[in-house]
């Protein structure tokens, strides 16, 4: 079963080549890597001519951002499934792909986890094994820890180009919840995340935030709106409940205040 390995590269050079050396070590072989540079002025394209014997298809121009590349990519790919591996991102380790190909059969998406690297600190990031769209509202699925199959992108549709951070998330929304394609979650890291990319930076938040109110509005108003509900009805028992717990409290610790007041009093009668 032919993996097709896709990074997108964009004068990332230092980056671009950890990411190659992580595929190339594979000790499972049975996939073709495909790069997609979008027109980079570093060393990157004499990097790729460097490993060009590694690389199935590859080309360097200018593109109209991250999507649009991962799309050149889908087109070019022959393989069942395809993997997106963005320049700076490592596969996690030289056994990664031979124990995920014994996954691989007919399901749709198959994901499991991320080793998040800052520059402080390294995490795993684990991710649900049970989807569901409240679950995408508030997350997403990785698209460097997912193994997708390449007719889905013909089924479902190609990444939104439209959208500059979320379009990833929007095709695993549709994918899950609107197609529901097959799934299999693995707990094993997949991936060693370089998080120092647009959608990682806070900058971007706000909109990343906005472009998700529009897919959800445009795509799932209804579901949105259910789950909106719901959240406004938790909040609003969170809230009663704290009102509560600090009336209790309040009470106890009068209580006790009094309780010992007493004692004292009862101390100072006796003498």
């Amino acid at each position: 079963m032919l993996v097709s390995i896709i990074t997108v590269n964009y004068n990332n050079a230092v980056g671009l080549e950890a990411t190659i050396k992580s595929v190339v070590d594979q000790t499972w072989q049975d996939f073709e890597f495909i790069i997609i540079d979008g027109g980079s002025t570093d060393e990157s394209k004499k990097l790729i001519a460097k490993y060009a014997d590694k690389i199935a298809y590859w080309c360097s121009e200018k593109d109209d951002g991250i999507y649009h590349a991962m799309n050149k990519g889908i087109k070019a790919a022959k393989g069942e499934y395809l993997y997106f591996l963005n320049s700076g991102d490592l596969i996690y380790a030289p056994s990664t792909l031979k124990s995920v190909s014994e996954k691989l059969n007919t399901t749709d998406i198959v994901y499991g986890n991320l080793l998040i690297v800052e520059p402080d600190k390294q995490w795993v990031k684990f991710y649900n094994e049970k989807l569901s769209f409240e679950y995408f509202v508030r997350d997403t699925l990785p698209h460097q820890g997912s193994f997708i199959k390449r007719a889905l992108f013909t089924q479902i549709e190609f990444y939104d180009e439209g959208l500059k951070i979320v379009a990833d998330w929007k095709f695993f929304l549709l994918a899950v919840i609107r197609f529901k394609v097959s799934v299999i979650y693995i707990n094993e890291v997949i991936c060693r995340y370089d998080r120092t990319g647009i959608s990682a930076n806070p900058t971007y938040f706000q909109l990343q935030d906005s472009e998700k109110q529009v897919v959800l509005t445009n795509e799932f108003s209804s579901y949105y709106e259910g789950v909106i509900e719901l959240h406004e009805l938790r909040l609003r028992k969170e809230f009663i409940e704290s009102i509560e717990r600090d009336f209790f409290i309040q009470k106890y610790l009068s209580v006790k205040m009094k309780w010992k007041h007493l004692k004292k009093k009862l101390r100072i009668d006796k003498k």
